[in-house]
């Protein structure tokens, strides 16, 4: 009992931190670095509202931890605020679509957001769309959907949501309705109906990756507020920032890993965070990472990436996607499963290498022509752990042979 007394304590009377808060991924601080002419663009768009004209759709991508999330809540948070001032009726609703899973959960957040109540199930999609359009219709304003992670629902249910909600304004006389669409995947776009693209992609936004030094002035920024004074050694800032540089110009991975630095700080009982601490962050936060895309695979995709460990197993850099399928059919066999295609077993891989686990590349074989190769991006221990909660696939680990020094090929 006294050790969780002591955790309590420390817990209750922090040495590093003083408000944890700012390094978590949804906060919205008052000042964004290096994104003035994103945050202008964004606000030009959205201004007619005050008005009370219908706002164009609005499309944002980049790569994950660009600011896109931050920045349109930071505009739509300034454009209520402006529209109280002005006695102007405009409000917005956000939805994260991957945390939402369904077409019918979005439009539920939607009728929350107007008090209507919709139960949790029992009414088709379409009906829950015209209870929301006859809502609109009997009150004045101007409302902005934000659909984020616009390309998981895309993916997932195809793009009938988008084109009802993009076409929501012909049935409405009172109200305006626009939509802002944010993705990771520069490629959505191309995947959907051109009617919905023509109305979706009004406005463009192309949020570009942050280099060190912008990563370095963000982190600065919110170190101030989130730190106690002289609570970071002066090498985990520029630590922080270089490595998620490395990974595309994530802040949102440069903030993690300040977080978690100060966890592991705050676990030891230590009042300063060091550059050690920082390296200690990036492993546990790459294995709960892996770990957690792991569990989720469906079990053709722990086989596929059995087969990869396999394949690359003891001292061998990389595989062909050859190899890994046919070490696949060897594991279905054992299994009494029916087998996969290789196409796609192939698409795993992709999804799997877009995921980060893996890493694949084309590589020239002379005369032999090309060939994709495959090896592993993450750390193998986080990925064997993950696997062996699948009771299906802990014996087949067996045949695994991996030196016990190799962490993984990023490192």
């Amino acid at each position: 009992m006294s050790n969780i007394d002591e955790i309590f304590n420390a817990a209750y009377k922090p040495k590093v931190f003083k408000r944890r808060e700012v390094l978590l991924p949804d906060y919205v601080p008052d000042f964004l670095p290096h994104r003035d002419q994103e945050i202008k663009r964004i606000a030009l768009t959205l201004s007619p509202a005050l008005r009370m004209e219908r706002p164009s759709n609005v499309f944002i991508y980049g790569l994950t931890g660009t600011g896109k999330t931050a920045v349109t809540k930071f505009v739509l948070r300034k454009l209520e605020e402006n529209a109280k001032q002005k006695n102007v009726k405009i409000g917005y609703i956000y939805a994260n679509v991957r945390h939402r899973e369904t077409p019918y959960r979005i439009l539920a957040d939607i009728a929350d957001y107007f008090n209507m109540r919709i139960p949790f199930t029992g009414l088709s999609t379409g009906e829950v769309f015209n209870r929301i359009v006859k809502k609109l219709s009997n009150i004045e304003g101007v409302f902005i959907i934000v659909l984020d992670e616009i390309d998981f629902l895309v993916k997932k249910y195809g793009d009938d949501l988008l084109y009802n909600l993009t076409r929501i304004n012909e049935q409405l006389t009172k109200s305006r309705v626009s939509i802002i669409g944010i993705t990771n995947s520069v490629k959505m776009v191309e995947s959907l109906d051109p009617r919905v693209k023509s109305s979706l992609s009004e406005e463009e936004i192309v949020f570009s990756p942050y280099d060190a030094k912008q990563l370095q002035d963000i982190l600065n920024q919110r170190a101030d507020d989130a730190f106690n004074e002289n609570a970071l050694d002066e090498e985990v800032i520029p630590l922080c920032a270089a490595l998620a540089a490395r990974e595309h110009g994530d802040a949102r991975r440069a903030l993690d890993l300040l977080r978690v630095a100060g966890e592991i700080a705050e676990r030891d009982n230590r009042s300063v965070v060091t550059k050690e601490d920082v390296t200690r962050a990036r492993i546990e936060i790459e294995r709960d990472r892996v770990g957690d895309v792991v569990k989720t695979l469906p079990l053709h995709g722990k086989l596929i990436m059995t087969s990869i460990l396999l394949a690359t197993g003891m001292g061998k850099d990389y595989a062909t996607t050859g190899e890994i399928y046919d070490n696949y059919k060897r594991l279905v066999t054992s299994l009494g499963l029916e087998e996969i295609t290789l196409r796609r077993a192939s698409g795993i891989i992709s999804e799997l290498d877009m995921l980060g686990i893996i890493s694949g590349r084309i590589i020239s074989r002379g005369r032999y022509g090309k060939t994709r190769v495959i090896s592993l991006a993450s750390d193998v221990n986080a990925i064997i752990q993950a696997l062996k909660e699948d009771p299906a696939i802990a014996d087949l680990l067996s045949e695994v042979k991996y030196d016990g020094n190799r962490k993984d090929n990023s490192m």
